[in-house]
């Protein structure tokens, strides 16, 4: 997470992932949660998906209410209001490549944050969830420490 403009505050970040259906929106949500106005926060992915329940229900947990998540591309991102970000951060090898390539020509920071597939995992619905809250947990983690620079 340390780069050329590590210490620099972010006023706009965009949180992206393979289908805007987990990690990105669950970001967003947070990042939203913890600094409301102060910093402008998007999410999108790569390609289109379904919002995922267990993200809203593990959200839902610790007050956050992301039921209401539209699920956008980088592109319709893009094609909307363009990618004016301070920082993106992709939370996954193919949204990272993806932000790299789009932001070849702009001053854009782009970082990555490797964080761990909750769709993946197998078992119970509790195990599920389990596996859920950690990307949670994870994500709250770094959204404080990175954006309360």
């Amino acid at each position: 997470m340390d780069g050329p403009g590590a210490g620099k505050r972010v006023g706009a970040v965009l949180f992206t992932c393979a289908y805007n259906a987990v990690r990105s929106p669950m970001a967003e949500a947070i990042a939203r949660h913890f600094f409301g106005k102060s910093i402008y926060v998007q999410s999108a992915g790569v390609r289109k998906g379904d919002v995922d329940p267990f993200m809203v229900t593990v959200l839902d947990e610790i007050g956050i209410d992301a039921s209401k998540h539209r699920v956008r591309t980088l592109e319709e991102l893009e094609d909307w209001e363009g990618l004016n970000f301070d920082l993106i951060v992709s939370l996954s090898p193919e949204a990272h490549h993806r932000a790299l390539e789009l932001t070849r020509t702009s001053a854009v920071e782009v970082e990555y944050w490797p964080t761990p597939d909750a769709t993946l995992v197998q078992g119970s619905r509790e195990q599920m969830l389990d596996a859920y809250r950690g990307v949670r947990d994870l994500l709250t983690r770094r959204i404080k420490e990175r954006l309360s620079r």
